[in-house]
């Protein structure tokens, strides 16, 4: 479900790195900036790609907060429900469509979250060798977690180090992390709504069931079983996933999420933020509530701020450990036009 979808030629999830932050009233102070394009004389703007740091003026945030004002009229309960019923048939028609031509592999990921590079944590020192462990006994896995699960025997029961991506598409996140990642202890998980995507990532040459497992999940039903027990993984990453949520459903799948986390482990986001260029650019007619849309596609999605993500995830009894802003200007300089990104990047930690 963690797809992104292309304005005038340019991914939605870009490609490059370099974080331009603000602070929001929950607290953030700036870290150092991975980006140093900076645009200091507006003749130049199209000299390269992309700019970063890009300040708004009271002006443009002024302009945009209009320009979402007058075209947020919601449509009518009826097509709302539409929307919402249809929204599996949306998602498996887009990828039917495009398959796997759509996006880019998202290396940028290891810049922006370390977590998911080799380095990060596969520390074999402080863990027993796996083959030397209790059957009833993996990793930190007692038998109160493994309710529901044969003798703990579920896909990566014995790793080390579990991520799982939720909204994976067709794989520009999972298949990166396994390329870049060959430490035998880490195992991938990758869910998304569309049972399209899934099998797509499963029937790429790549996909490898020793390392990875991929599955259909519908994020929202917070009743439906994940393949692993509670409190069993390291990393969980949503990039651009919950906003094509409701709303109203986002809070409990956040808190469910929450509950799979080991004690100390990170869940990872990157989404949309308030005003960014795509939300500017939906017409009269595409509203379905404040800041949620639907596209001409069918699929939805929602313009997060800071704050409102801070709620989820504390919500959530997750604390917080980076809250970012990145702003960014990115050009198209075939068409000579201008277009101001704005992404929202969060970490938080399960306490320990």
């Amino acid at each position: 479900m963690a797809a992104l979808h292309s304005v005038d030629g340019v991914e939605d999830d870009s490609g490059e790195t370099g974080l331009i932050l603000s602070n929001s009233s929950t607290g953030d102070t700036k870290r150092p900036q991975f980006g140093t394009r900076f645009l200091t004389d507006p003749r130049q703007v199209f000299q390269h790609n992309a700019w970063d740091n890009v300040e708004w003026t009271d002006e443009q945030e002024e302009a945009a907060k209009k320009k979402v004002l007058e075209n947020s009229q919601p449509l009518p309960p009826e097509k709302q429900e539409e929307y919402d019923s249809r929204a599996n048939e949306y998602w498996n028609d887009f990828y039917t469509i495009h398959e796997n031509r759509f996006f880019k592999d998202r290396h940028w990921l290891f810049t922006e979250f370390p977590e998911l590079a080799p380095q990060c944590s596969l520390n074999h020192e402080s863990h027993p060798g796996v083959s030397g462990m209790d059957d009833s006994l993996q990793d930190g896995v007692d038998q109160k977690q493994c309710r529901g699960f044969d003798k703990c025997d579920f896909p990566g029961s014995s790793a080390i180090y579990r991520i799982l991506e939720v909204g994976c598409g067709v794989g520009n996140t999972v298949f990166p992390i396994l390329k870049t990642n060959n430490d035998p202890g880490l195992f991938v998980y990758c869910c998304d709504f569309s049972s399209t995507a899934v099998e797509l990532v499963k029937a790429n040459p790549e996909y490898n069931s020793e390392r990875c497992f991929a599955f259909v999940h519908d994020l929202s039903d917070v009743e439906a079983n994940y393949p692993v027990p509670e409190g069993t993984l390291d990393v969980i990453v949503l990039i651009f996933v919950l906003s094509a949520l409701q709303p109203n459903r986002m809070q409990a799948s956040i808190s469910r999420l929450a509950r799979l986390l080991k004690p100390g482990g990170m869940m990872l986001l990157r989404d949309y933020g308030r005003y960014d260029m795509a939300q500017l650019r939906f017409k009269r007619g595409r509203c379905l509530s404040d800041n949620f849309y639907v596209r001409g596609d069918g699929t939805r999605v929602y313009f997060f701020t800071q704050d409102e993500l801070h709620e989820l995830f504390a919500k959530g009894g997750l604390e917080k450990v980076q809250n970012l802003v990145d702003r960014r200007l990115q050009v198209n300089r075939g068409k000579q036009l201008t277009m101001y990104r704005v992404w929202i990047q969060c970490k938080y930690r399960k306490a320990s």
